[in-house]
């Protein structure tokens, strides 16, 4: 049973548009980028802090390690520079050890040094 004869044309139906859909769509995709570009920056910042902390550490290592030649070049410095070492090394280049008679004491040369560096000031008051 055929409630509709096969003839009958349709009616064709006219939509009203709503007016604020549009408007609803626009702060839809204006919301989801906005969220995007966040989650984008938020991640760019993560990633960088990362690289951040790697670069830190690395250079971390890097001062242990300047910090330990520094102290093993002090040691050769302060070995290098011992009598001990030096003595020698100074005899092979013919000099020899001090003599008590070698050392001239000259008690009157700071004397006369104060003499001439004293300086005399006068005052308003005094000509």
């Amino acid at each position: 049973m055929k409630r509709l004869p096969q003839s009958q044309t349709n009616f064709k139906i006219h939509r009203e548009r709503d007016k604020s859909a549009l408007s609803r769509l626009a702060l839809l995709l204006f919301c989801g980028i906005g969220l995007t570009g966040g989650f984008l920056f938020a991640a760019k910042q993560h990633f960088a802090a990362i690289q951040y902390g790697y670069k830190t550490e690395s250079l971390r290592r890097e001062q242990v390690r300047l910090l330990r030649e520094q102290q093993q070049l002090l040691l050769e410095r302060e070995q290098a520079s011992s009598p001990v070492r030096l003595e020698p090394a100074a005899r092979a280049l013919g000099l020899r050890p001090l003599q008590p008679g070698q050392i001239a004491s000259n008690t009157a040369a700071p004397a006369e040094l104060r003499k001439s560096a004293s300086v005399s000031v006068k005052t308003k008051g005094s000509r």
